[in-house]
């Protein structure tokens, strides 16, 4: 967040001083405007190059949070499937009490 201040800074700070530059400056309307041309294209390179950089973080996010959704799927499976093994085999211990092996619902 404090990145985005300084950007929006930086920007404003450019455009005045190049408003202030063109009000001030001893040269000719031919001159002023490839001045003003040029710092336009800055600008503009300057601009494509942070998208840039923020494209590339968001897909970074992007990346590591399908990667721990992954993780966390994993871990889940294994837990269902150790709680449905611990079921089956509390129920097929001898002297246990309830369901046999062949009431044991598939998907619980």
């Amino acid at each position: 967040m404090d990145d985005d201040r300084r950007f929006s800074y930086f920007l404003l700070g450019l455009g005045l001083g190049t408003a202030l530059g063109v009000l001030f400056a001893p040269k000719s309307g031919e001159e002023t405007r490839e001045l003003i041309k040029s710092k336009a294209d800055e600008g503009k390179e300057l601009l494509r190059r942070r998208s840039e950089e923020l494209k590339g973080s968001a897909t970074e996010w992007v990346d590591k949070s399908k990667q721990a959704v992954a993780r966390q799927k994993d871990q889940l499976s294994a837990a269902v499937e150790a709680g449905r093994q611990a079921y089956r085999e509390s129920v097929t211990a001898p002297g246990a009490t309830g369901p046999g092996p062949d009431d044991v619902i598939e998907g619980v």
